[in-house]
């Protein structure tokens, strides 16, 4: 049993190395020597415990979502679709913008999106979806419509692609295009521009339909 328990402890130490070494240069820059010499394990252990470098990231991947990504907090059913839609976006924001250990799944993502593997598509898409379909459903609240339909689809990419802007802009570029330092304060204020901002939107080509 104690092997079982020493076994299960040094596989988690390489799979917080890796989603360290993963964060800071991304997959092709990583090495396996230094995930293991982090974790203070033998090379030979991700082969044993992952197989090869390749299954070892899309299980990082998985792990830092489950260990680092900030937990979505459950919209109350009794507020607004509007207020719902601020909340999501608040949440979504502060994700974005941590840089404390909560960051890795964030700097994960950067780093797929800089440099794309095809390794983790389908681990995305699991992950991705729940999240997705809550703002899909906040949106189809917001138009008063039952079902699914492009325009709903193209509002979904249009919020996602302006709360993304916090991860493909430097953040030294940012703040000098907002004038000041990414402030906590800053930060709300901009969140929820972002959802005023995509409210109007969503109103708008809502209008355009009838």
């Amino acid at each position: 049993m104690a092997k079982r328990e020493d076994g299960k402890v040094t596989r988690n130490r390489v799979l917080n190395a890796a989603c360290e070494v993963f964060a800071e240069k991304g997959y092709r820059n990583a090495r396996v020597a230094e995930i293991c010499r982090r974790a203070g394990a033998n090379v030979a252990a991700v082969n044993y415990y992952f197989g090869n470098k390749a299954a070892l990231y899309a299980e990082a991947w998985q792990h830092a979502f489950n260990e680092y990504a900030m937990p979505e907090s459950p919209i109350p059913a009794h507020i607004s679709p509007d207020d719902q839609l601020k909340n999501y976006i608040d949440a979504l924001i502060k994700n974005f913008m941590e840089r404390g250990l909560q960051g890795y799944f964030t700097r994960l993502y950067l780093m797929e999106l800089a440099n794309p593997t095809g390794l983790i598509q389908d681990s995305w898409h699991d992950i991705i979806e729940p999240r997705r379909q809550k703002l899909i459903g906040i949106i189809r609240k917001i138009m008063e419509i039952e079902t699914t339909d492009e325009t709903t689809l193209f509002c979904e990419l249009s919020i996602i692609s302006q709360c993304r802007a916090l991860l493909t802009i430097n953040r030294v570029d940012l703040e000098y295009l907002l004038g000041k330092p990414l402030s906590p304060n800053l930060i709300k204020r901009l969140a929820d521009h972002i959802a005023c901002f995509s409210l109007s939107g969503i109103k708008a080509v809502n209008k355009l339909q009838i």
